[in-house]
């Protein structure tokens, strides 16, 4: 798992176990690119904060295209009714005019009203008052998005905080299949273990297949690894099929095949060095890949040596082009790939 998103997981932990202890920061701002540790942190303090028999009086949830900031000032400084504490609760936070007027408030809030700020899929302005008013009185969660290198370590992490062990295949078929909105990896897994037999600890490839619906055979995780072992008919055939699908899109295609010739190209300018690479200088080259793939990577420096690996990552960059539109390209994102995939493995 990447460090931020460790650095995320961990806090976001602390957080949860003080919330549920009923111990609370006056102030809440929870933000970032990745809604799924925002939206987590938020639910639990709804869950926690306000006994159920006092929400009627004690809890206030809007929205920010709904209130103004001095509208949520006002509630913010109410006093509890015949309660410890109230909670106020501005989702969809990014919406609201004058975001930056909290900011007088977060510089003396009140001790018995935690104000929870929840923006989706947005930020605060680090460099304005707001946003430092809170760092210095209450919690801000600042959620960045994974690349889709990073999903599968997230997967197996979330998976062994389950009491689930993931195949590394897998998991690379999981994170392929549901993108990188941890969210949809968090939903799809629910309905996973819901089908699984009682008692399964392993989830394989099969369990992927089977109950996410993907299949192995024919994915762009497969079509990297014919490509890695230069098995042309093999990767043309997964080509075409992959093209011909009503979800596919050029641009993520060519995202993880650039992800994948460029790790093979730090791999292959390592091996070039001479000697036997080191384990953390092979895990340094090949960062976001499972030792479990290592062998396949040895294959692919050989058919992709540096050279290669470079006229590979250069015809990604052009494919990349063309997947978006430019040149005014006009045959079929299907067409493209299949175009791609044979001028990778005549390289």
């Amino acid at each position: 798992m990447a460090k931020n998103s460790v650095n995320i997981d961990a806090q976001c932990a602390k957080i949860l176990s003080d919330v549920r202890a009923g111990r609370f920061s006056p102030v809440y701002l929870l933000m970032g690119d990745e809604p799924y540790y925002p939206e987590m942190v938020c639910d639990a303090i709804l869950q926690n904060c306000i006994p159920e028999e006092e929400k009627d009086f004690n809890e206030t949830v809007c929205y920010g295209g709904e209130v103004t900031a001095a509208q949520v000032v006002t509630a913010a400084r109410r006093y509890p009714m015949m309660a410890e504490r109230q909670l106020v609760v501005v989702k969809e936070a990014q919406q609201m005019k004058g975001i930056e007027e909290l900011a007088f408030y977060c510089n003396d809030p009140l001790d018995s009203t935690v104000l929870v700020v929840l923006m989706h899929k947005a930020s605060a302005d680090k460099r304005k008052a707001f946003y430092k008013a809170v760092q210095k009185v209450g919690t801000v969660v600042d959620s960045p998005a994974l690349r889709d290198y990073q999903i599968p370590d997230w997967i197996h992490a979330y998976y062994a905080s389950r009491g689930l062990q993931i195949e590394p295949q897998a998991a690379a078929l999981l994170a392929e299949s549901v993108g990188t909105e941890l969210s949809t990896i968090v939903v799809e897994t629910d309905k996973l273990t819901k089908a699984l037999p009682e008692g399964t600890t392993r989830v394989t490839v099969g369990d992927i297949e089977k109950n996410v619906g993907i299949s192995r055979q024919f994915s762009v995780f497969e079509l990297t690894k014919e490509l890695s072992y230069k098995h042309g008919a093999q990767a043309l055939k997964i080509a075409a099929h992959l093209g011909n699908g009503a979800k596919f899109a050029m641009p993520m295609a060519v995202s993880a095949l650039y992800t994948h010739f460029n790790r093979i190209l730090k791999y292959g300018a390592l091996l070039a060095k001479g000697g036997a690479p080191s384990p953390e200088d092979k895990a340094r080259a090949l960062a976001g890949v499972n030792p479990y793939f290592y062998r396949e990577y040895d294959a692919a420096v050989r058919n992709y040596p540096v050279r290669k690996a470079m006229a590979a990552v250069s015809l990604l960059c052009e494919y990349d082009y063309l997947g978006k539109g430019g040149d005014g390209a006009t045959v079929s994102d299907g067409e493209l790939l299949v175009e791609l995939t044979a001028k990778l493995l005549n390289l």
